[in-house]
């Protein structure tokens, strides 16, 4: 049996949108500083400085999403990482913190898009999802830790031991 048969799907969908997320962000901004995307494809304004710098300050916001959740992908599927006693705990934090900072990424464009009355799909399709598939991950991801916790402290009980 491999690591992945034994991963659960919702862990290993989790993952998955995190990787393709997190790449996706690298991505964007390596285009977007190398200034790739053509004027027409851009968001609205893109000529506007206000709005350039507008674009810009989502900069290192998504960076800390990419990078945590990279990291925890990382550590994730490192068994050898992951036993190191410096390194014990962090998977699960690091994801909820990537998690969190992809949503409110999404949530920043969301908010602004709808306070300028831009509906183009363009740019709500990608910030939509940027908001929404974190949130139910969040959620799966407590719940199974809570599980755990639970299973261990009634193991800790029942045997004395963890």
């Amino acid at each position: 049996m491999t690591a992945a048969d034994r991963t659960p799907r919702g862990v290993r969908t989790i993952k998955a949108a995190m990787l393709v997320t997190d790449v996706g962000f690298l991505l964007y901004w390596s285009v977007a500083l190398l200034n790739l995307i053509p004027p027409e494809h851009a968001y609205k304004d893109y000529g506007d400085p206000v709005m350039s710098d507008w674009n810009y300050s989502f900069l290192p916001l998504d960076i800390a999403a990419s990078v945590t959740g990279l990291v925890s992908l990382h550590l994730a599927g490192n068994r050898r990482v992951r036993t190191k006693a410096c390194h014990r705990g962090l998977h699960l934090p690091l994801t909820l913190i990537s998690l969190t900072l992809t949503s409110s990424a999404g949530l920043q464009a969301v908010a602004f898009w709808s306070l300028r009355g831009d509906w183009s799909l363009t740019w709500w399709i990608p910030n939509l999802a940027l908001l929404l598939f974190p949130i139910p991950s969040i959620v799966y991801l407590l719940r199974r830790s809570m599980g755990s916790e639970t299973r261990t402290v009634e193991s800790v009980a029942v045997t004395g031991r963890r």
